[in-house]
């Protein structure tokens, strides 16, 4: 189904709640367009491992936040993620780049650098799109048209993370995931947080299926301005 009228959809929550799927799903099935903001932030984090930043410098990280070329492709379907010309999409999945995201994340000038970029990405969707993230209903796009905030229980999050890292110990998914709510929650720049005009969705016993037809219907009533 094609968009009608364009809309920007803001979808923020922690790791493990789907927001990735229910967010590709989501703007395929409207014809708006895709940003995984946490794919951009990993691969900025990518480019200070593989070019010897120290990561526990953030004057070394705020020094060269500028330099790498970051490019965000939006298609729902095929999202992609490069860096300098390199596709980068694998390696940012990688622990060695997931163990260090938390750290170049919280580092102003890396914010204020990829939050610019979040933003004019979303201005060039003819169609609208859909931005999945952390902080994006509250500080990258606070007038997004819809926001959705999704959550889960720990265990429900650790569960649906240890499957996508394949034979990852459970518990120790569910210790790494609650660390980074921690730090991303109590970090000093746009943290994670609901925003307060957000709708929270709780989708720990609800299927993948259920919370795209959730977020879809909570869509269409605000174009039909219910």
């Amino acid at each position: 189904m094609e968009s009608a009228t364009p809309v920007i959809v803001a979808i923020d929550g922690p790791s493990g709640t789907g927001k990735s799927s229910t967010s590709k799903a989501v703007a395929a099935q409207l014809g708006l367009s895709y940003l995984d903001t946490g794919a951009q932030y990993r691969a900025i984090t990518w480019w200070m491992v593989n070019n010897g930043i120290d990561i526990e410098d953030p004057s070394a990280i705020a020094a060269v936040a500028g330099k790498p070329e970051i490019v965000s492709g939006t298609d729902p379907k095929a999202p992609t993620i490069m860096v300098d010309g390199v596709d980068v999409a694998g390696q940012i999945r990688e622990q060695d780049v997931t163990s260090k995201a938390s750290a170049v994340s919280a580092v102003p000038e890396v914010r204020a650098r990829i939050t610019e970029l979040q933003r004019n990405i979303a201005a060039a969707a003819a169609q609208g799109i859909v931005v999945e993230g952390r902080d994006i209903g509250t500080t990258v796009l606070p007038d997004a048209d819809v926001k959705i905030f999704l959550t889960a229980s720990p265990e429900a999050r650790a569960a649906r993370r240890s499957g996508e890292l394949k034979n990852a110990d459970l518990n120790a998914t569910r210790e790494a995931l609650v660390k980074r709510d921690a730090a991303d929650s109590s970090r000093k720049v746009a943290p994670l947080a609901k925003a307060d005009d957000a709708i929270e969705v709780d989708t720990t016993e609800l299927t993948l299926q259920q919370v795209v037809e959730c977020v879809v219907t909570l869509i269409e009533e605000k174009r039909a301005g219910k």
